[in-house]
């Protein structure tokens, strides 16, 4: 097939599009590099030391003698660009990850709010009208989030997307008539960011279109990534993918692993009792590539699968953490504005119906991720850990400090 990745240098990007590319499948990835210039604008770096893209995709040639087109452009700013890019290539297939993808940097002030927002939704919006305008029949495979649903404790198992409810039944005037009416909705928003309202938003448009313009859309609500490498990653140092470890785009695990490969305290926000859904790289590109060989027809409502495969508590976490590696941990303020303690039981029972092996949490993966942090451990500034962005609309507090240390 022909697969389009936008946002294909990123951290979930770049290992789909190896992946998809060594399947066999036409990849080109699209890109405009803001995940690069982020770095730039928080003075930070990925641990790891990615190559610039052209250079990545040389050395995939290389080593494999697959090829993978690359087209730099800002889908959310030219629209007119992206409708003669999918004219040109005809893909079969369009992955979009091409969102910024930190619900801490998109709290960070006004300003990035106003451009997670302007960014994502834009984004999510120009693909699909350019698809209609196109006139193509293409699959849509889109990376959204767990964080969908909330972080919440709901009681029950979260759905994949969608929830059958029974209503009362009323006649015109107002009066029950005693029957319960079968409903389906999508499972009650409550997003904890505005990076988390902007996938809100996206659901939005996908049931939207796939109504309106028979759209065909698959919406992955995902749990957090953790690991460095992939199958293909590992081919080649130059194909390396990113490992964030700051405040903003670390995500948790992998940042706890860092912190104790560079002999760094652990930090755990608050009491540590937010329960999280996590998956690992390797399975979140096996996942990808089992949603674009299962796609839904013209005509049928958003496919949504929930992207994980297990669940953690943090605190239970950065404990096993602390066992394995002697780090010590710390507790510090939480900058989010969420529930101290919450449980989350999902169901993923699409990806495992079709025959998804979990690679779940294990010390060996573990004390991987750990090696690859203190190989480059030289490239760290430690002054980038800490958590800056704050939730709260009280700016005097300042940054979360440490307050205790149980070690």
């Amino acid at each position: 097939m022909r697969i389009l990745v936008l946002g294909g240098d990123g951290f979930c990007g770049w290992p789909a599009a190896l992946h998809l590319s060594q399947l066999g499948h036409d990849v080109e990835i699209v890109d405009n590099l803001s995940r690069r210039r982020i770095d730039e604008e928080l003075g930070t770096d990925s641990l790891t030391p990615i190559r610039a893209p052209r250079e990545r995709i040389a050395a995939w040639s290389e080593t494999t003698g697959r090829s993978i087109g690359f087209t730099e452009l800002d889908i959310a700013e030219d629209y007119d660009g992206f409708v003669a890019l999918l004219a040109r290539s005809r893909p079969d297939v369009v992955v979009h990850f091409a969102e910024q993808r930190a619900a801490p940097y998109s709290m960070k002030s006004a300003t990035h709010k106003r451009y997670t927002i302007d960014n994502n939704v834009n984004a999510t919006h120009n693909v699909l009208a350019a698809i209609v305008e196109a006139d193509l029949d293409v699959h849509l495979v889109h990376l959204g989030t767990m964080g969908v649903y909330g972080y919440g404790t709901a009681g029950m198992r979260i759905p994949e997307g969608y929830l059958d409810v029974k209503v009362p039944g009323e006649t015109p005037d107002g009066t029950p008539t005693g029957e319960l009416i079968d409903q389906t909705m999508l499972y009650p928003s409550n997003p904890g960011s505005i990076y988390h309202m902007t996938k809100v938003l996206d659901q939005h448009l996908f049931a939207f279109y796939a109504k309106n313009d028979k759209l065909r859309i698959t919406d992955l609500h995902q749990g957090i990534v953790w690991g460095t490498h992939t199958e293909e990653t590992e081919l080649d140092e130059r194909l390396v993918n990113r490992f964030d470890y700051d405040g903003d785009y670390g995500t948790v695990l992998n940042r706890f692993l860092m912190q104790a490969a560079v002999g760094y305290p652990l930090t755990v926000h608050g009491t540590g009792g937010q329960t999280r859904a996590f998956i690992h790289i390797q399975d979140m590109v096996r996942c990808v590539t089992l949603a674009i060989d299962n796609p839904p027809a013209n005509g049928d409502r958003v496919k949504i699968f929930n992207q994980l495969t297990e669940t953690h508590r943090v605190r239970d976490l950065a404990e096993l953490i602390c066992e394995i590696s002697g780090a010590r941990l710390e507790f510090v303020p939480n900058p989010r504005q969420e529930s101290a303690e919450n449980d989350l039981y999902a169901s993923n029972a699409t990806f495992l119906d079709l025959g998804l092996e979990p690679t779940t949490l294990s010390q060996g993966l573990l004390k991987e991720v750990e090696q690859t942090a203190r190989r480059f451990a030289d490239r760290a500034d430690l002054t980038k850990i800490p958590a800056a962005s704050l939730w709260t609309r009280d700016r005097s507090v300042g940054a979360p400090t440490r307050i205790a240390d149980t070690a």
